[in-house]
């Protein structure tokens, strides 16, 4: 079967970033294991400021660690690692995911078998899959603020009492206008999260499309909306209340802004997986696909 679309590897590995998972404590010891493992290849291991004050190490700048790091880590679970490809974005650093907790669908290696990993890393034994994000334009008065989400664009009404009015424009018509609870706008990646709760598609992590999805909509006849990469989408809403979340980390106010627009980000974000990760084996774990 095949499972990815790249042959990419790592150029050289002299050095490594870590960031860790914020105000956990616990994971001081799993730091100084990493350190030692990355010592017996005589990689150096450089920690930004926020994980360093939590570890009680010394640090560098975000910017500098990403600068200098041939790959990220990012310890903790699948919100560390999503926050680590937003803030890394421009610097296109491969990252690994690895879990302290529970399996997610993002990070596959288990801080027990970091070692054994790190040694596939250097025998060319992993492999790099190119996640598509999203760049999000928020326009207001002929100026443009710029971010990036790796799962999802949330538009939502903002209270329990009222309702979202979103409307949607490719080439400056309208396609769509959307009552109800609000609007996912998802990558592949993230078609698993918020997007496959409310009734969207499940799309493979490595296809090309930009997914839409209205949240309990007004009308039964709206659907789970799959676009071709090269779509932009502008999007208004009729309520200035209307509230946009990225990644479920950052929040909006759609009223603060003329109009905001989607597309996908010129470049993705690089993970590092095992080999032989299976994305249709973490569905079925995860969502008991195939259990009678």
């Amino acid at each position: 079967m095949k499972i990815t679309d790249t042959n990419e590897k790592l150029k050289q590995i002299k050095c490594v970033g870590l960031v860790i998972k914020p105000n956990d404590t616990e994971l001081a010891d799993h730091y100084t294991r990493i350190k030692e493992v990355l010592l017996k290849y005589d990689v150096e291991l450089i920690v930004e400021p926020k994980s360093a004050k939590l570890l009680g190490c010394e640090s560098v700048s975000f910017e500098d660690m990403c600068k200098r790091s041939d790959f990220l880590i990012a310890l903790g679970g699948d919100g560390t690692l999503i926050s680590l490809c937003r803030k890394s974005f421009e610097y296109e650093k491969p990252i690994l995911g690895v879990y302290a907790g529970n399996l997610g669908f993002l990070t596959d290696i288990k801080f027990s078998e970091i070692e054994n990993f790190i040694d596939k890393i250097f025998n060319e034994e992993y492999r790099i899959d190119t996640r598509m994000m999203l760049e999000v334009s928020l326009h207001v008065e002929g100026k443009v603020q710029k971010i990036v989400a790796f799962n999802d664009i949330v538009f939502s009404r903002p209270k329990l009492s009222g309702m979202a009015t979103i409307e949607a424009y490719i080439d400056k018509e309208l396609i769509n206008s959307y009552y109800g609870d609000g609007l996912i706008v998802s990558t592949p990646t993230g078609s698993t999260a918020y997007n496959v709760s409310a009734g969207g598609p499940v799309v493979y992590p490595l296809t090309k499309a930009l997914i839409l999805t209205p949240v309990c909509p007004h009308s039964l006849t709206q659907r789970p909306l799959v676009l071709p990469v090269n779509f932009e989408v502008e999007f208004k809403s009729g309520d200035s209340d209307t509230v946009i979340i990225v990644d479920g980390q950052d929040t909006y106010n759609m009223g603060d802004f003329d109009y905001v627009s989607i597309k996908i980000a010129d470049n993705g974000a690089k993970l590092i997986h095992r080999e032989d990760k299976n994305y249709f084996k973490v569905l079925k774990d995860k969502l008991h696909w195939g259990l009678k």
